[in-house]
């Protein structure tokens, strides 16, 4: 905790470039499409439409994610970790149950945006190279981009990143420098600040603006990576990115009121019109000769802003899977970074996504009407979870309603204008929430119906025939140490199954029995264990605590708390058999693992039959038990049992001679 303490409370000049490299990249490339989607390829550029496009931009800047994200979300760590699923972990507290819901659709959404964000980012900074060959088809490049960035994932990003925070430092002083330049043949566009010309234009005729309400949606481009801040704030500290956005707002900022005094100074022609194969104003605001410059440093800053995404997009599937919300799959920790990590059935479904989505719309200008719809639910939830948060803060009544009251109307908006985007493509990324959303309900609730119909027994009932067992030699030995993995939260519990196990199924004699229960805990990084001592040198307990973003390496784990317990004296594991004993030989160590399948005895109700039936799919297709806790599979034994839900009434029969 005071290490979380100490990296929101201070800043540094390495915190600050880091920010840069790695929770900037959305937001920070949005300059690329965001001015060219409000004012559209073929419509007359005209000053209202311009000055209240850029003054939405502003305002949107400004409270959205200056107030509510950088000012206010930020304050909801949880242990120094944010994020969506950090913030739940935080008002899970409140035991309030229908706040998984906002979770679940929020860390959907968001995944399910995510496909979108590399594609759009790599397609509009490669589309510069038209300026040069206005005939190139430019899908190809994007595809081969987007496979080199998700190949070199498994090699982790530690070499990457360190040019990231160069880079990103030259692009938004790129950003600035070209913005200045308009700026400074034309002042005026300053005025678009003020909030009237931001109101005129929602209320102004079609024939200034072609969208009315609706341009609000191209508005939102501007603020779509803003969930990467609060995502991102363990990795930073909350002071470096507080203070590294004043440098990058200002950036984008000049960078969009250049274009807009670029786009003024053309008014009343079209962006297809001003004699370019690249009608894009980023580019335009560029001198001839910097172009294939400014081409090259897109490019990278694209590259970037994707990178980032996948990194979030592992870190938020790996929370889910502790949480509960996600089948367990392969982690793989390709370096000795904290919460560096990879997982490759998630990074090769992000490349298939994403080649989807470049070879569906193919130009960045298509993708734009499908990017959003996903991302505004995502904020939508973390305002709802924020509201819960601030009130378990105690936080006066008079100081979070209106503020939570002003986000849910500009959301509400903004999601009013997406809607739009849904039958030109939005239904993409939506479907895809929704998938998710169905598999995070389905686990989750599969998991609560499992625990509810897995019957506990005091484990004290039957410690006097464990010791009986351990010493019965009529039986064959089983093993020297046998190791079960518990679901009991309380230490004087076990499952009947277990006990099922080791006295019916096949009676297992061993010298001792070890019990081991995970607790995922509700803050991110923690590695604690307790042991409990049942029946000297027969029966032991051990408890591990982690943190959610923790690894579950059990075997390496468990052999490190064993390690310690000789080492004090509290147990001796060396092998009962008397010729390896006297030669100081290690007994054997067997872990028994129970695996569930749906016994035809159930009498479900049709949605259990679905969620139980789906949840079993996913269970085949997801890791195995021995795989997801990191045990050696030579040393593992998975026994099935049935698993019977509402079962029937018995049948009374009778007997005749």
């Amino acid at each position: 905790m005071s290490a979380s303490k100490d990296l929101h409370s201070k800043w540094t000049i390495g915190g600050l470039l880091v920010s840069l490299g790695i929770i900037y990249g959305d937001i920070g490339t949005s300059p690329l499409y965001v001015m060219k989607a409000i004012v559209g390829l073929d419509n007359p550029i005209n000053e209202d439409l311009v000055l209240g496009g850029i003054s939405l931009v502003f305002w949107t800047l400004t409270l959205q994610t200056t107030l509510k994200y950088v000012i206010l979300t930020l304050n909801a760590d949880n242990h120094g970790e944010g994020g969506i699923f950090a913030l739940y972990a935080l008002v899970k507290r409140t035991k309030i149950k229908w706040l998984i819901v906002p979770a679940i659709i929020g860390g959907s959404a968001l995944l399910a945006d995510g496909i979108i964000t590399p594609p759009i980012s790599v397609s509009s900074a490669v589309e510069g190279v038209k300026n040069f060959y206005p005939t190139i088809n430019t899908v190809p490049i994007v595809i081969a981009i987007l496979c080199v960035l998700f190949t070199i994932q498994q090699f982790g990003t530690s070499l990457v990143g360190r040019f990231f925070s160069p880079v990103m430092m030259i692009w938004f002083g790129m950003l600035a420098t070209l913005g200045v330049i308009q700026i400074s043949d034309n002042w005026g566009v300053l005025k678009a600040i003020n909030p009237y010309y931001a109101y005129h234009i929602l209320v102004a005729p079609e024939g200034i603006n072609p969208e009315g309400f609706f341009v609000l949606g191209f508005v939102f481009l501007c603020t779509t990576g803003a969930e990467a801040l609060y995502s991102d704030m363990g990795h930073c500290g909350r002071k470096n990115i507080r203070i590294s956005w004043i440098f990058v707002k200002s950036a984008l900022l000049l960078n969009y009121f250049g274009q807009a005094a670029f786009l003024i100074d053309h008014e009343g022609s079209t962006l297809r019109s001003l004699g370019t194969s690249n009608p894009n104003p980023f580019y335009m605001i560029m001198p001839d000769w910097f172009q294939p410059i400014g081409v090259v440093i897109a490019t990278l800053a694209a590259v970037i802003a994707s990178q980032a995404l996948i990194s979030g997009s592992f870190t938020l599937i790996n929370e889910a899977m502790r949480l509960n919300f996600w089948p367990k799959v392969r982690i793989k920790y390709p370096t000795d970074l904290k919460g560096q990590l990879y997982i490759p059935s998630i990074n090769w479904l992000l490349l298939f996504g994403c080649i989807g989505i470049v070879l569906y719309f193919e130009e960045s200008s298509a993708m734009e009407h499908a990017y959003g719809l996903a991302i505004v639910l995502c904020m939508i939830m973390t305002t709802v979870l924020l509201n819960y948060y601030l009130i378990m803060k105690r936080v006066a009544w008079y100081i979070y309603v209106p503020l939570i009251t002003l986000y849910l109307i500009i959301e509400g908006s903004f999601l009013a204008a997406n809607v739009v985007k849904f039958a030109e493509g939005g239904f993409v990324t939506l479907i895809i929430a929704i998938v998710l959303i169905a598999i995070m309900s389905i686990w989750f609730r599969a998991k609560k119906i499992s625990k509810n119909y897995t019957k506990m027994v005091q484990i004290g009932d039957y410690s006097q025939m464990l010791r009986e067992l351990s010493v019965d030699l009529s039986i064959p030995k089983y093993a020297t140490h046998l190791v079960y993995l518990t679901n009991a939260s309380r230490v004087d519990e076990i499952e009947e199954k277990v006990v099922y196990s080791i006295f019916e199924k096949r009676p297992k004699r061993a010298d001792m029995y070890w019990f081991l229960h995970v607790n995922i805990l509700n803050e991110p990084y923690k590695t604690e264990y307790k042991v409990t001592h049942i029946l000297r040198d027969d029966v032991i307990r051990i408890d591990f605590n982690l943190g959610f973003r923790e690894p579950t390496k059990i075997n390496i784990m468990f052999k490190e708390v064993v390690k310690n317990m000789v080492a004090n004296g509290e147990v001796d594991i060396r092998s009962r058999y008397e010729s390896l004993n006297r030669n100081n030989i290690i007994g054997d160590f067997k872990f028994v693992l129970s695996e569930k399948f749906l016994s035809n005895d159930s009498d479900l109700l049709w949605y259990e039959k679905l969620i139980m039936n789906s949840y079993f799919f996913l269970k085949k297709l997801s890791l195995s038990e021995e795989g997801g806790f990191g045990l050696d599979s030579s040393s593992v034994k998975v026994e099935k049992f049935p698993l019977v839900l509402h079962p029937p009434e018995k049948i009374c029969m009778k007997r005749i001679d």
